[in-house]
């Protein structure tokens, strides 16, 4: 038994067609057929069952065999991009997308990365997390990254998802407000105020119905604009809410951090997130290692 035997029946079961199979591996049809029966005879099972009008077709037990030999080729491509991963001659891009805020908690690995793989080109954009979701399935960008509570990760089942860091929920408030000698506030101290909050369903859904229950709450305007939400803030125009590490940036020295009681919202996890099922390229693996 050789991988080229097993890359055959592989081939073989997708395309039902031992021709097409020699002509994807641009080998003869001799070739092909000959080293299934070979395979066939070791292992002592037949594993399709071959007719004119209908091809190459897999037998049951074929199919179970099959189905381990593309675990085995699967493993086997994971291990290969594994090994050159580690080469100091990695090169191509790295496409990440992160939601607004955090953006500064990469800054370091992502120079990291860069100084030790000059030739990767790392591109970086900050996008609301639906938008993210949306290119990772799309194969728009190579590693996404999005807040979750433990609710939403249990909803998202096709979504494999590393912690980084915890969080909490927290109101930003000016620094020249009465509401920054506060320790904490509850829902209900909001009303009154007007907000500005981050694009995210989630967050906004929840925050619009907990302060529905003592009044009609004040959104002045959602954005994924973090320039625009600390700016209505420092002004006094509004409060704003989201998550402590995202307070954490330079730049919102006049920007103070209340946490926001909210007994029934668990702990907010912020962390990267590719699609289950998919196998991350080596440059994208490397960059995982990195902030691990």
């Amino acid at each position: 038994m050789n991988l080229e035997q097993l890359e055959y029946i592989v081939d073989v079961a997708k395309t039902k067609s031992l021709t097409k199979t020699a002509q994807n591996a641009h080998v003869t049809l001799s070739a092909v057929s000959q080293s299934i029966s070979l395979l066939e005879s070791e292992l002592g099972v037949v594993l399709f069952n071959r007719s004119r009008g209908v091809g190459a077709v897999p037998t049951p037990e074929g199919q179970s065999i099959i189905g381990r030999a593309a675990e085995i080729l699967t493993k086997l491509e994971a291990l290969r991009s594994e090994a050159n991963s580690y080469s100091d001659k990695l090169s191509g891009e790295l496409i990440i997308a992160t939601i607004p805020g955090p953006m500064h908690l990469l800054m370091e690995a992502i120079a990291g990365f860069r100084k030790d793989y000059p030739e990767v080109k790392v591109r970086i954009f900050e996008q609301g997390p639906k938008e993210i979701l949306d290119e990772l399935q799309s194969g728009g960008i190579d590693l996404g990254f999005i807040a979750l509570t433990s609710d939403l990760l249990a909803q998202h089942k096709t979504l494999h998802f590393e912690k980084l860091f915890t969080g909490k929920m927290v109101v930003g408030v000016p620094k020249t407000s009465l509401l920054a000698l506060e320790r904490s506030m509850k829902p209900e101290q909001l009303v009154g105020y007007s907000l500005v909050l981050y694009d995210d369903e989630h967050i906004r859904h929840y925050l619009t119905t907990r302060l529905a229950e003592y009044g009609e709450p004040d959104i002045l305007f959602a954005t994924n604009n973090v320039q625009a939400i600390q700016g209505a803030v420092r002004e006094g125009l509004a409060l704003t809410v989201g998550v402590d590490y995202s307070f954490e940036s330079g730049g919102q020295a006049d920007i103070v951090p209340v946490e926001l009681d909210l007994p029934d919202f668990g702990p907010v996890y912020y962390g990267w997130v590719i699609p289950k099922g998919k196998q991350a390229s080596a440059i994208t693996k490397c960059f995982i290692r990195r902030i691990q």
